[in-house]
């Protein structure tokens, strides 16, 4: 199994370098997907950690003002820039400042041909450039770490955070979100020869995720299975890629981008977990949160959710799945 599997590990450390080597470089663009069909995009480079923990939040949980956490502000008709609003100031600034990964693979991440950074969060992030400037290419990409999201948010380093940012009550209390546009959860990646189906099948086996998660947490609840920690989710691929473990558990989001990194690898399971994913947006910008609800409305409407996620997610996670209804109600 590792020297079939060596060759990948080989071709991994390339990508890592090459994405390395490009973050240098300014922010690049891609292309927005349209109702009516796609425009070239280009490819992705390394695959890592990405998201929350696994069980940091879910969809049904209530924050303590008896609202699920889920629930964001109505966005009252279509999205209009007003003069005076926080897209106006956008739009006179010239470009919508974003918060993404660059090494989070199908949703966040760096070509390493052309160095453009793209992805599922990306079409999403791009949408929203699109509506407010007439042009999804007048973005300012700031690349950060999972743990950078609120922080960038609450000094207005940045409009927005679309990085596999997943709601819950605590970040509430700090910033503000727009209603769930993707539902993540937990699941396994394993050898596409594995006849494992779901945690039920996993006794004896050895299962990898990064050291400091709720995932590994959860893991280790599993019966007759081995936990393996790692430093990050790409050092659990290496070992998945040698053989030293069995599979990996994460957010199927980054399984995703595992499997499409290698041909010897599926996600397989149902979810363990639930993972609403939202729009990062400053506490101080009700106006922007309910901008970007009609956003995100008008890209399920028009077609270009389902586009994405059929061309990011579809041949790693299956056909799509209708996409998460809005829940609204909050009030700022």
């Amino acid at each position: 199994m590792s020297t079939v599997r060596r060759p990948l590990v080989a071709v991994l450390v390339a990508l890592a370098v090459v994405g390395s080597t490009a973050a240098c470089a300014p922010e690049p663009t891609t292309h927005l997907l349209t109702g009516a069909g796609s425009v070239a995009q280009e490819s992705a480079p390394k695959a890592a950690t990405g998201g929350a923990p696994a069980g940091v939040a879910t969809a049904a949980e209530d924050c303590a003002d008896g609202r699920p956490a889920v629930a964001s502000l109505d966005p009252d008709g279509d999205p209009e820039v007003t003069s005076g609003s926080t897209m106006a100031a956008i739009r006179e600034h010239g470009a919508l400042r974003v918060g993404v990964s660059a090494d989070t693979l199908l949703m966040g991440s760096r070509n390493p041909f052309t160095g453009d950074i793209e992805g599922f969060d990306i079409d999403v992030a791009r949408q929203i450039a699109d509506a407010i400037l007439g042009d999804p290419d007048k973005i300012e990409f700031r690349v950060i770490t999972s743990g950078d999201r609120e922080t960038v948010l609450a000094e207005h380093a940045v409009d927005v955070v679309t990085r596999a940012f997943t709601i819950n009550c605590d970040r509430w209390e700090n910033i503000a979100f727009s209603a769930e546009y993707y539902h993540a959860g937990q699941k396994l990646l394993v050898p596409s020869t594995s006849k494992v189906a779901g945690i039920d099948d996993l006794e004896g086996q050895r299962v990898c995720a990064p050291e400091g998660t709720t995932t590994l947490e959860r893991l280790g609840e599993w019966e007759g299975v081995e936990a393996v920690p790692a430093a990050t989710h790409t050092t659990c691929l290496v070992l998945f890629q040698q053989g030293e473990v069995d599979a990996i558990t994460g957010d199927d989001t980054v399984l995703a981008g595992f499997a499409a990194q290698d041909p010897y690898a599926k996600v397989v399971g149902d979810a363990v977990s639930d993972e609403p994913y939202g729009v990062g947006i400053p506490a101080d910008q009700p106006d922007m949160v309910r901008f970007v609800n009609g956003v995100l409305e008008d890209m399920v409407a028009g077609g270009q959710w389902e586009e994405s996620y059929d061309r990011w997610l579809g041949d790693a996670l299956g056909p799509a799945p209708a996409a998460p209804d809005p829940v609204y109600g909050r009030t700022p």
